[in-house]
């Protein structure tokens, strides 16, 4: 192999490391997607691509190079935050979404870019697109205990697994978001934090059940979501681009509809109904805070001009990413 090709790998290596960390932060964070940053970064297409020929059979070194630079880094990124952006969202509430609403709308831009003109098919597919994450924001705000989540079987997170999946697919997609409303978000950040600390302590028992209760169904939903997607994508993209775009627009822009900062936790009281469970004075003081549920508060004037600091905060940051690839994304 020659040294100008082993460069073009190493370079292609260090740009799906920093891809997959800021995927794996971004599938932590709800409001950003792990597809928008592997675009800003430049490694969107080798990526779709990479997955698609792996997908069938086809093992080219570019694309195990890509796989496993974007996959790794991702994962240890993942790993490594999951408890920290949890504890954020817990206890700094109304803040964490202001910053995610501005990480969302920070990647209008992107999309706009691959859109170019945009044509009737191209807006007639936002509106599609903007209907569909807004319903799902209903569905998220007439359920008290959002982040708490709600049930956690197999399932559910195999759901959550193929949510994952797609924002590491689709740019303006956000798989936390999407975890949000499926009630899955903070018990699987708490079982990877879990996880982290079981390996830490060298407590096998822990490491054996949060696998199999958790990561198994997770990462099959993961598997299941990319090849799909991947695959999904790759084809609407060549036969009904503009529509498919458009889609993701209205994707993009839906998801801001169901991240309204001005909410918090609050500890339920004796005889209320929580996940179809009367509470007892013992069962409260079994709850954790990210376990409460959520209501909305009357934001004041500090309140108002924090959150529209932190969305511009958000704006900047995803926008300034997205100038990282803007000259190597499509090479």
């Amino acid at each position: 192999m020659s040294q100008e090709k082993v460069t073009g790998l190493g370079f292609l290596a260090g740009r799906g490391v920093l891809g997959g960390v800021l995927m794996g932060l971004a599938n932590l964070v709800p409001g950003i997607s792990g597809g928008t940053m592997l675009l800003a970064t430049g490694i969107y297409t080798d990526f779709i691509n990479a997955v698609a020929e792996i997908t069938t059979f086809r093992f080219r070194k570019r694309s195990l190079v890509v796989l496993v630079s974007v996959a790794a880094a991702g994962g240890c990124a993942i790993i490594l935050l999951a408890g920290l952006v949890k504890n954020l969202v817990v206890d700094h509430r109304w803040v964490m979404y202001s910053v995610f609403i501005g990480l969302t709308v920070g990647g209008i831009p992107v999309i706009w870019k691959l859109i170019k003109r945009p044509t009737k098919a191209v807006w007639g597919g936002a509106l599609v697109g903007f209907a569909l994450m807004a319903a799902l924001a209903i569905v998220q705000q007439q359920q008290l205990g959002t982040a708490g989540g709600g049930t956690s079987g197999a399932l559910m997170l195999g759901l959550a697994g193929v949510a994952g999946a797609s924002a590491m697919i689709l740019p303006g997609v956000s798989g936390g978001y999407l975890l949000l409303v499926l009630g899955q978000y903070i018990p699987i950040l708490a079982a990877i934090d879990t996880l982290k600390q079981g390996l830490r302590a060298g407590d096998m028992g822990t490491v054996m059940s949060v696998a199999v209760t958790v990561v198994l169904p997770v990462g099959i939903g993961v598997l299941v979501g990319i090849v799909g997607v991947s695959n999904l994508l790759r084809m609407l993209l060549q036969k009904c681009e503009k529509v498919t775009l458009g889609v993701l627009l209205g994707l993009l822009l839906g998801a801001v509809v169901g991240l309204w900062p001005f909410q918090q936790g609050v500890a339920p009281s004796v005889g209320d109904t929580f996940k179809g469970r009367l509470l007892t004075a013992e069962m409260i003081a079994e709850l954790e805070p990210e376990d409460y549920p959520t209501e909305f508060f009357r934001p004041g004037a500090g309140h108002l001009s924090g959150a529209v600091g932190m969305v511009l905060v958000g704006f900047a940051v995803t926008l300034g990413v997205s100038r990282l690839g803007r000259s190597d994304e499509g090479e």
